[in-house]
């Protein structure tokens, strides 16, 4: 039998550690890099302040393609809507050898929910 997306992200949540919008906060402040792995209209609707977008389908090309990504002990937080894509990217971190990589548990809708802040690109004025 075939699996579906929601069996994979089940396996994949067995395999991660999520953690709590509440607990995520404090890292927004701190060398955390926070990825936000849906898609760039998705990301320009709102996001995590500070959160760089990378979606889930181009992740593993640009962190193995860049400079910057090559330290396996660099703290990463992913985040999606409401956390299945952000669980697989999570794994697909790990196995590419990142060590201290979390995803946030119900995603950018629970970040929502909670009332926490949320970043909106600034629209270009046409004065």
């Amino acid at each position: 039998m075939l699996k579906t997306a929601h069996d994979l992200v089940e396996i994949a949540k067995q395999q991660i550690c999520e953690v709590a919008p509440l607990a995520v906060q404090p890292l927004l402040h701190s060398s955390t890099r926070i990825i936000d792995v849906r898609e760039p209209d998705e990301y320009a609707a709102g996001h995590l302040p500070g959160a760089v977008n990378i979606p889930r389908g181009m992740l593993e090309f640009k962190v193995s393609g860049e400079a910057d990504w090559q330290n396996p002990e660099q703290a990463v937080l992913l985040y999606c809507k409401t956390s299945g894509r952000a669980a697989l990217a999570t794994c697909a971190l790990q196995s590419l050898g990142f060590t201290q990589v979390r995803s946030m548990a119900g995603g950018f809708d629970a970040w929502q929910a909670a009332g926490l802040p949320i970043e909106k690109p600034a629209l270009p004025k046409f004065d």
